[in-house]
């Protein structure tokens, strides 16, 4: 199974329900919280290519956007084959 990471903050709804896919999935993933923490997320913006909003998802080296895009992946299928790989 790839590894996940997804960076957080403490207080996203998002960040939740993205977190909450990946464990109905079975899926266990590294969580990074860039809430208070300044290297952390301008890591998180390099790495997602200017994205600073959160939560901010990796599967691999892949990087898959947010919430809205991880549950678009599982709604057409191809979340499991990502995750698979």
């Amino acid at each position: 199974m790839a590894d996940v990471t997804i960076y957080t903050t403490m207080m996203c709804p998002y960040c939740f329900r993205a977190k909450g896919l990946l464990e109905k999935k079975g899926v266990s993933f590294t969580e990074i919280d860039v809430g208070m923490d300044a290297d952390k997320r301008r890591e998180m913006m390099n790495r997602a290519h200017g994205g600073h909003t959160v939560p901010q998802i990796f599967i691999g080296e892949k990087h898959v956007g947010g919430c809205d895009d991880l549950y678009e992946l599982d709604r057409t299928g191809k979340l499991d084959a990502l995750l698979a790989a």
